[in-house]
């Protein structure tokens, strides 16, 4: 029997399985793996494809046979076929989901200053993608190598950013790799995070009015390459968007904000019944935290309490996708909310 997956440390929230069950009828499984597990499980050959996720795009090429031209320049693998007798090659189709997710934001790299943040297999991919195009300049910034976060002034020209890093990734969702406001000539913002949509990085760009994309789109878009790769035959690019338009549906959270008695949470229950989804309520979430109703619990510490108690439900509940939320009116009172 045929059998494809995704290799990787933590992959519990991972979106392949339901790209590729939408790209084709094939079984796909998730492969959790310890990176002393990695040469062994590579070696069994026990499958037809894997994806390989981080943080472990490098460390599988030593137990490859060979690997394509374009995965020799990037130096990264995030697709590994085994051949017909046996042999195992790698591929990078995160290159060409990357390409596709700014061909479909609408940003070009030609001409511009580019800060790449990280040096992951992530970053190879970006990296490969911006000298391809004929940028400014390129420049990879990473805790360890040189310039390092500690050298950011020295690139205030910087016009796209590209956070390669999980930093703001989930759970983590309340971190950002970098205080944009660092970079005046900023144009675009590039996340290649995709869960939360909206990364705290992207979020603040937005403030700014700076175009961003997140990197569901590229999550995709590699898929859909790498199933071209898992049975050497095209899939047409307009899969790309409607497997792209149906996740972003799903991972949305729907959110009713109303005043008490106006049925927000009725309404709710339903609606979320209704759609497959999960329910919660900020204000029962307090409730149960604190063993008091809303109102005993204004009575007692007052509003000021209350809306720190509501911020911190909201930064919880706030991490969840796919979900129906009900929250107080008073919520939207609170930028960070």
């Amino acid at each position: 029997m045929e059998l494809f997956g995704l290799i990787g440390k933590d992959l519990s929230h991972s979106r392949s399985p339901q790209i590729h069950a939408l790209l084709g009828d094939y079984k796909y499984r998730l492969f959790e793996l310890n990176e002393d597990e990695v040469g062994p499980f590579l070696r069994r050959r026990e499958f037809s494809a894997v994806n390989v996720t981080i943080p472990y795009k490098k460390t599988v090429i030593p137990f490859l046979d060979r690997t394509d031209d374009l995965a020799r320049k990037i130096g990264s693998v995030n697709t590994v076929v085994k051949e017909e007798d046996g042999s195992l090659t790698g591929y990078n189709t995160d290159y060409y989901g990357f390409s596709a997710m700014l061909k479909n934001a609408g940003i070009s790299l030609d001409g511009k200053r580019i800060l790449i943040l990280g040096s992951g297999g992530a970053s190879a991919a970006a990296l490969a993608a911006a000298r391809d195009s004929e940028a400014a300049s390129v420049t990879v910034v990473s805790r360890s190598g040189h310039p390092d976060y500690g050298e950011l002034s020295h690139y205030s020209d910087t016009q796209i950013l590209i956070n390669a890093t999980p930093v703001g990734m989930y759970p983590g969702n309340l971190a950002a790799p970098v205080d944009i406001g660092l970079f005046p000539r900023l144009e675009s913002v590039v996340d290649m995070i995709y869960n939360p949509a909206r990364t705290l990085l992207v979020l603040n760009a937005q403030e700014r009015g700076i175009k961003t994309v997140s990197g569901l789109y590229m999550l995709v878009a590699q898929g859909k390459r790498a199933a071209e790769l898992f049975f050497r035959k095209p899939i047409p690019d307009g899969h790309i968007d409607g497997i792209f338009g149906r996740l972003s549906r799903d991972m949305q959270n729907i959110i009713l904000i109303g005043m008490p008695g106006s049925g927000k949470t009725t309404v709710g229950k339903a609606l979320a019944e209704k759609l497959g989804r999960d329910f919660i309520d900020t204000d029962e979430m307090i409730t149960e935290k604190t063993g008091m109703s809303i109102p005993e619990y204004l009575a007692k510490y007052g509003e000021e309490k209350f809306r720190e108690a509501e911020t911190e439900a909201a930064r919880e509940v706030g991490k969840e996708t796919g979900c129906v939320i009900s929250t107080g009116g008073g919520i939207v009172t609170r930028n960070e909310n």
